[in-house]
């Protein structure tokens, strides 16, 4: 029963609503005047902004990768740590690189051994060599044996050079051991914050393995992407707002300058990137985020100003244009009743769809042309109007209060409506 009075009731509800609105047009003619907020047009200059997404990289981030292949033996640091440049944060199994060190000095022994064996063969064939080429200089000795013993000296002497080429050959091996087993103790390459641990003791680890991540978190680096157009337009120096939401869950507006633009685009995106460097002293970004970054490059010509939700865009005919109360005059100022403090409306007034020509866009605020300035424009409930009617009554509202509703996101609305819907008590259910 309860879940039929669930269904029923709200029918009844929009039943009783819709008789309601039928009387009221039978009231007040076929179309019931429809409530709507305006603003008062501004003439001034509009800063000019274009938003980007940004990827945020902290200052020397560095993924850290084993030089050789090993077994974990100890990590030393967890996620969150702060090291110095040189630090050790893992010892892998060593007893392999020992082994494979001591082989190779060995082997190092031994070739500087069969060299002093071919050096002091060489010497005695020296020896002998100039003893019978003495003596052939006396006719005491033949020809044949100057010839064989300069043979055996010459054949003395390659080997020699082969035993100092296998004595050079085992000294580099022992050195190239020695660099392996020093890289068994992973040393941080940078001073930084340790994150991303994928490091474990027991775990296996190559080459491709990364172990961690190390970046200075207090300067970090905002990168975007410029297409070929914004290079006009867009230049190195120019005052940067990010938006970031603080603990609180307030946006905050960090505030840089563009500092560096590559040079070279894509030749497939046929876009660059520029680069935002920001000091990270309140800990608000941290590397990996994706925000907002507004980048302001200048002003627009002097024109009438109007919010951006005072645009509309007719859904029948496509055109875009704004809605305005006409018979509100320019001197008119936002009234707020004094019992309430909400704005009062008017009695019903004219209100005219007009075409704009917009001739530059803010982040909140679009420059026209067409527009005398002190007009006052619809910023909200244009659809209510865009089913033909003519008048409404208007709500006199400041610039200050359109912008900040502009600004507020989703989730602050959502906020509000279910604060709202939390403070108003529930009606017994039948």
């Amino acid at each position: 029963m309860r879940k039929i009075l669930t269904i029923i009731l709200p029918l009844l509800f929009l039943i009783s609503c819709s008789k309601e609105s039928q009387d009221q047009q039978r009231n007040q003619g076929n179309l019931v005047i429809p409530a709507v907020e305006a603003v008062q047009s501004q003439f001034g200059s509009l800063p000019l902004v274009e938003r980007f997404s940004g990827n945020v990289v902290s200052e020397n981030q560095v993924e850290l990768y084993p030089e050789v292949n090993a077994q974990i033996a100890e990590v030393y640091v967890e996620n969150g740590d702060f090291v110095n440049k040189g630090d050790v944060l893992v010892k892998l199994q060593d007893e392999p690189f020992q082994k494979q060190l001591q082989q190779s000095e060995a082997n190092l022994k031994i070739n500087n051994a069969r060299l002093k064996q071919a050096k002091a063969q060489l010497s005695t064939l020296e020896a002998q060599y100039k003893r019978i080429q003495a003596l052939a200089e006396k006719d005491l000795s033949s020809e044949l044996e100057l010839e064989q013993i300069n043979a055996e000296k010459i054949s003395a002497e390659a080997d020699v050079e082969l035993a100092e080429a296998q004595v050079e050959q085992s000294a580099a091996l022992v050195d190239e051991r020695k660099n392996q087993l020093t890289k068994t103790l992973i040393k941080a390459p940078v001073t930084g914050t340790i994150g991303q641990r994928n490091a474990q003791p027991g775990m296996q680890a190559s080459a491709s393995t990364p172990l961690f991540m190390i970046g200075d978190l207090s300067k970090l680096r905002v990168e975007i992407l410029l297409t070929e157009s914004m290079l006009n337009k867009i230049k190195v120096g120019q005052t940067a707002a990010i938006s970031v939401t603080d603990q609180n869950g307030e946006i905050v507006t960090i505030s840089g300058e563009l500092s560096r633009i590559s040079p070279f685009l894509n030749e497939i995106t046929r876009s660059t990137e520029a680069e935002i460097d920001i000091d990270n002293q309140n800990g608000l970004l941290n590397p990996g985020m994706y925000v907002p970054v507004d980048i302001f490059y200048g002003e627009s010509q002097q024109a009438t100003l109007i919010p951006t939700s005072a645009i509309f865009i007719d859904p029948n005919t496509g055109s875009e244009g704004i809605y305005i109360a006409n018979s509100i005059g320019s001197e008119i100022k936002p009234v707020s009743d004094s019992a309430s403090g909400v704005s009062s409306l008017t009695s019903p007034t004219d209100v005219t769809f007009q075409e704009i020509d917009v001739i530059a866009r803010g982040k909140m605020e679009v420059a026209v042309n067409g527009l005398e300035s002190g007009k006052w424009v619809v910023t909200l409930g244009q659809n209510l109007l865009s089913e033909g009617r003519v008048q409404a009554r208007v709500k006199t509202i400041p610039w200050e209060h359109v912008i900040r509703l502009q600004q507020m996101q989703r989730e602050d609305l959502l906020n509000d409506v279910m604060k709202d819907k939390q403070q108003t008590p529930e009606k017994p259910t039948l």
